[in-house]
C-alpha cells in the first residue's frame, strides 16, 4: 500500500506541470535504445502516431536477471498538462500490466534483454482520443524508470507547411522560418485565435520546439502563418553521423575498433565546423537506426559497442559544457553524453555504449545559465536541410481536453525566399 501511494504521488509530481516545466523521465544508464516504431518506420525517432495506428515501444535492459517492467498510459493537454479525461474515455481496455514480450540477448558481448510493448495488445486494446500522451515504465517495485511523450493525431484538417529563409535580414544566413497555412475545410474552428494552438518541431526535437503561436490572419477557410521572427529556427548545420553495423571492422566515421569486455569504436577526432562555408552531406535528420551485418535478427543479435567521440576543440570559458546528442538520446543533456575536456589532447572526449547501427550526432554547447547553443560548434546555415513537423491542436468552446485535429511536414530542401 506504501509503495502503491509513493509511485501515484510520484506520477502526479512528474506529470502535473506546465509545458515548459514537464520534462521527460530519462532512464538509469542500463536501460538502452528507446525506439518508438509504427508501421510505416523503423528509424528511431519522434513517436507521431495517427489515431488506430499500431505501435511499438522497444527498449533494451542491460542486466542479466531479466527484470519486470510495468507500464501506464496517461493523456496530456496541448501544454502538458494532464487532461480531465477519465482513463476509461481514451483507452480501450486497461493499462498497468507487466510487458511480458521480452527475449534475451544471442551471440552478444553485451548480455541484455530486448523489451517490445506493442499497443494494441490483450489488455490495452486501443486509445480512442486524439491529443498528447504519455507513457510511463516502471519497475516491479513501482518505481519509475523512464517517461516517454508521444502524440496521437486524427486528421480533421489540412496542414500545409513551407520553409523560407528568414525575412529578418540580420539572420538572412543562418536561419530558416517555417510558414504555415492550415484549412479547416469542412470543419468550423471557433475563434480560432484563441482555440487553435499549433506546435513546431525541428529534427524530432521536442526540447527545442516553438509553441504558443496564434494564426496572423484569416482567409476564408484557411489560417496563415507567416512571421518574421516567431516561427523562425536556427539552421545549424547536417548531423554528424558513424555507423557501427559491422563491430569486427571499421565502417562510415570509425578510425579503428577494438575487443576488449565488449567492442570499441573509435570514431575520427571531429573539428569545429562555424564560421566554414556550408557543405552539404546528407543525414537522416538526428534519427538513428539499429542495423548489423551477418545478424538474422536484429532486435537480441546486434551488439553493443563503446563509442569513443573526440572533438578538437579549445576549452570553453568556465561553466560551458559540451555534450553529444541526437534521437538516440531522446536530445537530452544528461551526465552520460557530457563530454570531459582533455588538456593533453587539446580536446573534448566521451564515450556512450550505443548498439549497432547508424546514428547521427551533433555536438551542442551549454554555457554557466543553462542556455542551450546549437550552432557554436556546428554553425547555423539556412541551406542546411532540416526536417520540420507541424501539430495542429484544437479545444472547441466548452470542451475538456485539446485534441489533436492535424499534422503537416516539410524539409528545407526546397527551401525558398
Amino acid at each position: 500500500m506504501i509503495k502503491t501511494f509513493y509511485f501515484f504521488l510520484l506520477a502526479i509530481l512528474i506529470t502535473a506541470q506546465g509545458f515548459s516545466q514537464t520534462e521527460e523521465v530519462n532512464p538509469p544508464d542500463y536501460i538502452k535504445t528507446i525506439t518508438f516504431r509504427s508501421r510505416t518506420s523503423s528509424q528511431g525517432q519522434l513517436p507521431i502516431i495517427r489515431l488506430g495506428e499500431a505501435f511499438h515501444l522497444e527498449f533494451d535492459a542491460l542486466t542479466t536477471d531479466e527484470p519486470d517492467f510495468y507500464y501506464t498510459i496517461e493523456h496530456y493537454n496541448y501544454d502538458w498538462t494532464k487532461s480531465n479525461l477519465a482513463k476509461m474515455e481514451y483507452l480501450r481496455g486497461f493499462d498497468n500490466y507487466r510487458i511480458v514480450n521480452y527475449r534475451n540477448s544471442f551471440n552478444a558481448y553485451q548480455l541484455y534483454s530486448h523489451y517490445d510493448l506493442e499497443i494494441p495488445n490483450e489488455q490495452t486494446r486501443g486509445l480512442l482520443k486524439s491529443g498528447n500522451y504519455i507513457i510511463t515504465i516502471y519497475n516491479e517495485d513501482q518505481e519509475v524508470v523512464f517517461t516517454r511523450k508521444f502524440m496521437i493525431y486524427k486528421e480533421q484538417v489540412g496542414v500545409g507547411v513551407a520553409i523560407k529563409r528568414s525575412r529578418d535580414v540580420s539572420y538572412i544566413e543562418s536561419k530558416q522560418s517555417v510558414d504555415i497555412v492550415i484549412n479547416s475545410g469542412a470543419l468550423i474552428l471557433n475563434n480560432p485565435k484563441q482555440t487553435v494552438k499549433t506546435l513546431i518541431i525541428q529534427n524530432n526535437n521536442l526540447k527545442t520546439a516553438i509553441t504558443g503561436i496564434k494564426p496572423q490572419y484569416t482567409i476564408g477557410k484557411e489560417l496563415i502563418y507567416r512571421y518574421t521572427k516567431e516561427t523562425a529556427f536556427w539552421g545549424s548545420n547536417e548531423f554528424r553521423f558513424f555507423e557501427t553495423k559491422d563491430v569486427r571492422g571499421a565502417n562510415v566515421g570509425v578510425q579503428f575498433i577494438d575487443l576488449k569486455n565488449i567492442y570499441h569504436s573509435y570514431l575520427f577526432a571531429d573539428g569545429p565546423r562555424a564560421n566554414q562555408p556550408y557543405t552539404y552531406n546528407p543525414d537522416i535528420n538526428g534519427n538513428f537506426q539499429i542495423t548489423a551485418i551477418d545478424t538474422d535478427d536484429i532486435d537480441i543479435e546486434a551488439d553493443y559497442t563503446n563509442v569513443h567521440f573526440k572533438l578538437r576543440h579549445p576549452k570553453l570559458a568556465a561553466g560551458s559544457e559540451v555534450y553529444v546528442y541526437g534521437n538516440f538520446n531522446n536530445y537530452s543533456l544528461e551526465p552520460q553524453n557530457r563530454l570531459t575536456y582533455n588538456s593533453e589532447g587539446g580536446q573534448y572526449e566521451g564515450i556512450i555504449k550505443l548498439k549497432q547501427g547508424f546514428y547521427n550526432y551533433k555536438y551542442v554547447v551549454v554555457d554557466a545559465k543553462g542556455k542551450l547553443d546549437q550552432g557554436q560548434i556546428s554553425g547555423n546555415y539556412w541551406q542546411t536541410e532540416n526536417n520540420y513537423k507541424v501539430l495542429v491542436y484544437y479545444r472547441d468552446l466548452g470542451a475538456r481536453f485539446d485534441e489533436l485535429i492535424g499534422f503537416g511536414e516539410a524539409t528545407s530542401v526546397d527551401i525558398s525566399n
